[in-house]
């Protein structure tokens, strides 16, 4: 059987934007590969592809008028959107972007992490010469939250320097490069030692609030905390209140709850806290990364292979 995709959101015109050419090279690719490109209703689709974030309703209305779909493809790593819709089509497969965007998002972890350890928050702001002061990573104790393939390249990065590393995951399962690999229940235990904490896990129920006053006051006065994964997974009020008490050197957030961060959210005005507009992964740096995954799975399908055995499994009960 010819499958049948409907590539989403359909577009009618060039846009002129980054998804702009994931959507071209989807179309090409699948056309090569002999697939027909159907309309969202036209009723016997049989895999969906999604190319740039849209409203899951879409996605959800797309299956309810294809009911032959197997394979739903989404755009980005994190998932929880989608996840309503997904668990009611247990039979359509869901993949994702996960472990695609690593390189960029771990890339920026870095840069706020090596900011906050050479104290660039307050020398950007400064107007005399100041103090001579700051901390390498040589030597550094590195807890990273989160084993999948950001928390991987990270790993990757920090093992640049003479570090030692604790991978804080769901499951007992070894991170290859790091020094240990502890489950979630261990995260207090192992806070106190760290010199830089970041946060690399997906959001789900049982990583909603990880980080707490509890952690805050478990970490010591010169460690950092960086977060590119997802604004939840810290109490924002909790964070505002330790900084304000010092109970950390600093914070470098890619991610906020909520998120936009308001104007005038204390926050901004925190000397110790480096904010970037969820740029860790911007669509100029993610779009060719998306479009490798999307044609490797396209491939992959073509020739034969289950939908379950693409890259990005969703696991729909997990979360991510």
């Amino acid at each position: 059987m010819t499958q049948r995709i409907v590539i989403l959101p359909v577009q009618s015109e060039r846009d002129g934007t980054p998804y702009e050419t994931a959507h071209e090279q989807t179309v090409a690719t699948a056309e090569s590969l002999g697939y027909s490109i159907v309309d969202p209703d036209d009723g016997n689709a049989t895999a969906i592809v999604v190319v740039q974030m849209l409203d899951s309703a879409v996605v959800e209305q797309t299956l309810a008028n294809n009911p032959d779909v197997t394979w739903v493809q989404l755009p980005f790593a994190g998932v929880e959107t989608f996840l309503p819709v997904a668990r009611k089509y247990p039979n359509v497969t869901f993949t994702s972007a996960k472990g695609s965007y690593a390189p960029p998002v771990a890339e920026h972890a870095l840069a706020l992490t090596l900011a906050l350890l050479r104290h660039l928050p307050e020398r950007i702001r400064a107007t005399t010469w100041g103090a001579s002061y700051g901390t390498t990573l040589n030597g550094a104790n590195v807890v990273i939250v989160g084993g999948g393939g950001i928390g991987q390249e990270l790993v990757r990065l920090f093992s640049t320097w003479n570090t030692t590393i604790t991978v804080v995951r769901r499951s007992t399962k070894t991170v290859p490069g790091a020094d240990r690999t502890v489950t979630a229940e261990q995260l207090d235990s192992v806070l106190p030692e760290a010199d830089v904490v970041v946060l690399a896990a997906a959001a789900t129920p049982e990583t909603d609030r990880m980080f707490t006053a509890k952690q805050f006051e478990l970490m010591h006065d010169q460690a950092v905390l960086v977060n590119i994964a997802r604004g939840s997974l810290v109490d924002t009020d909790d964070l505002v209140a330790a900084l304000a008490d010092h109970k950390f050197r600093g914070v470098g957030l890619d991610v906020t709850d909520p998120e936009p961060l308001p104007d005038g959210h204390p926050l901004w005005a925190e000397p110790n806290c480096i904010i970037t507009p969820h740029t860790a992964d911007t669509p100029e740096m993610v779009i060719p990364l998306l479009d490798e995954r999307i044609v490797r799975n396209l491939k992959s399908l073509a020739d034969g292979k289950s939908p379950d055995t693409l890259e990005g499994l969703v696991d729909v009960q997990a979360g991510y």
